[in-house]
């Protein structure tokens, strides 16, 4: 008789916990895993093309499901492949386990073929990050690293020799009920005393309203009313925050609008909701701040803090909002949206057909595919410029979801998220926002889209550049050097992977083009050529960043690029 062996173990521990597949790649050191999972339908193996898109797959997942996601890679090169996509998981707070294979334990220490130390290398993107080196502690391990997850909301990574997972155990199957659903958190009395004296002394606040307001959207508005409070949002609140929301002025930072940054400049007290936004120039110097988080750690992480409150953001607003008095003044918030309004009209008359072909605005490319796209669409979106339109032209509803690197920042997040996306929800259509950059470097797993039958629709932003780089090297002065890239036919390289592609070659074609594209049952990639020479402006531009603009200006005349800059001001000053 056949014992069970600590692989066993692992498969029956997994999907006790509800997990339905594992994302990675095959390896001699997974070769126990492997093997567990071909005789237990009840978890998938997927098998990519490149280990960082088994870690970017899993985090989406876990971020649309709220539940634990898995991937796995063997040893040394393998798992390592592992480390981008688990800190973009962990910096989003994804539940998700990674197995590091490891080399045989009894050579561990000796430099054996492809030894690596995980445990080490792993510690900054994990909240549990532990060597299984004995099969007497394997249920145990693994219990801490599920639960570690699950209620923390990132990254557990176990690491296991091989010779490990082929072990023999008689351990039976931890009990894991509760683990996968974090508790909530109420604020103190006294901590809603105090915000409500300070919001009730003051005229002119603004809310400031991040991702942990995923879920509060009732209380938000019900808060925004009662104050007479303009809500700007961030990047990553945008999906549970914009819609149907009267209060909203758009977002602030970087990506964001002038009516954002205005409304925080111009407030008496900013209440900042559930975010810890890190760019610290746009938070106004002369405002007072109540932050409500449900992370003590993140409290005055960003700014200083006048009052602190831990707590969960709905509940915070629902027991703060009864205490509120009313506000017969509303200069501060029509004075706020009256900016929005001004800010939005100027964002979309740029959303316009490109009467130049092939080239098409991106602006436009993004609205178009927005109105086209189903209701409960689910976008994923590369870094750099598919991001900035996905965060100025994407209309959300409270039923789309948006997924991108929006905190560790990775290029190449989109398709490998459309892919873990689209298996967690295969009756959405889930639509991928690629960057030609972006693409391109984990461009291997179009096969993935085709062997998993997965019906993903791939947009590509080609404007044959590492373009928001560019605009970065030109806003600090410099010469945009490097950046170009020789592409070929993304629509002929997917045609010959087996999905079904298209290229548009101006406005004029893309309106149709899309409606096939999403039409289409199985994968589809969509190459869309776009104009490069689209600047990306904050909503407040430094005295740096216009002398450094400048200069670029000069130094492209005097390196005989002066075509290239009367190219940039036509497309950019003269619309």
């Amino acid at each position: 008789m056949v014992r069970r062996r600590v692989s066993d173990l692992f498969v029956d521990t997994l999907a006790a916990a509800g997990v339905q597949r594992i994302y990675g790649i095959p390896g001699d050191s997974l070769n126990g895993l492997t093997d567990a999972l071909r005789s237990r339908p009840e978890i998938r193996w997927v098998h990519v093309r490149h280990e960082e898109t088994a870690a970017f797959a899993a985090g989406a997942e876990a971020q649309l499901t709220g539940r634990l996601a898995v991937c796995a890679g063997s040893c040394g090169p393998g798992n390592l492949h592992l480390i981008n996509g688990l800190f973009d998981a962990h910096r989003s707070r994804a539940p998700v386990l990674a197995i590091a294979a490891q080399i045989p334990s009894t050579e561990i220490g000796s430099e054996y073929f492809q030894e690596t130390h995980p445990e080490r290398l792993f510690r900054e993107c994990s909240y549990f990050d532990e060597l299984l080196a004995y099969p007497e502690t394997a249920g145990r391990l693994l219990e801490q690293a599920i639960r570690t997850a699950t209620a923390r909301r990132g990254v557990s990574v176990l690491v296991v020799p091989g010779d490990v997972l082929l072990a023999p155990t008689d351990e039976a199957v931890p009990s894991l009920d509760g683990s996968s659903v974090p508790g909530s958190m109420n604020p103190s009395p006294e901590a809603v005393d105090a915000a409500a004296a300070l919001l009730n002394e003051a005229r002119r606040i603004t809310i400031f309203a991040g991702a942990g307001c995923a879920g509060a959207h009732d209380e938000l508005i019900a808060f925004a009313r009662a104050l007479g409070a303009p809500i700007v949002h961030t990047l990553r609140g945008k999906e549970h925050v914009e819609y149907d929301n009267p209060f909203d002025v758009g977002l602030t930072g970087l990506l964001g609008f002038a009516s954002g940054y205005q409304a925080l400049q111009s407030a008496e007290v900013v209440v900042l909701a559930g975010t810890d936004f890190p760019y610290r120039q746009f938070y106004p110097e002369s405002a007072r701040y109540l932050q409500i988080d449900a992370r003590a750690e993140q409290l005055g992480r960003r700014h200083r803090v006048d009052l602190a409150i831990v707590g969960d953001v709905r509940a915070t607003f629902a027991a703060i909002t009864p205490r509120l008095r009313p506000r017969p003044d509303s200069e501060h918030l029509d004075r706020a949206r009256a900016a929005y309004v001004r800010a939005r009209e100027g964002l979309d008359d740029l959303a316009r057909p490109d009467a130049r072909p092939p080239n098409v605005h991106p602006q436009y490319l993004t609205r178009v595919v927005s109105e086209k796209a189903p209701a409960d669409a689910i976008f994923t979106c590369d870094v750099g410029t598919p991001t900035v339109w996905a965060a100025r032209y994407l209309a959300v509803n409270g039923r789309r979801r948006l997924l991108g690197s929006f905190w560790h920042g990775s290029m190449a997040n989109a398709l490998p998220q459309a892919i873990g996306a689209q298996l967690a929800h295969p009756d959405r259509t889930v639509i991928a926002l690629c960057g030609d950059g972006g693409l391109t470097m984990l461009l291997g797993d179009l096969l993935t889209l085709v062997q998993e039958k997965l019906p993903v629709k791939v947009v590509v932003y080609r404007n044959d550049a590492l373009a928001f780089v560019g605009l970065e090297m030109e806003a600090a002065g410099f010469l945009d050097y490097g950046v170009d890239f020789v592409n070929p036919d993304f629509a002929a390289v997917a045609k010959a992977a087996g999905l079904s592609a298209e290229g548009v070659r101006g406005s004029d074609e893309l309106p149709g083009a899309v409606d096939r594209w999403l039409a289409e049952p199985g994968p589809a990639l969509l190459e869309v050529p776009v104009d490069r020479q689209e600047l990306v402006l904050p909503p407040r531009l430094k005295a740096a960043e216009i002398k450094g603009f400048g200069l670029f200006l000069a130094r492209a005349v005097l390196s005989g690029r002066g075509t290239e800059v009367l190219d940039l001001a036509r497309v950019n000053l003269w619309r």
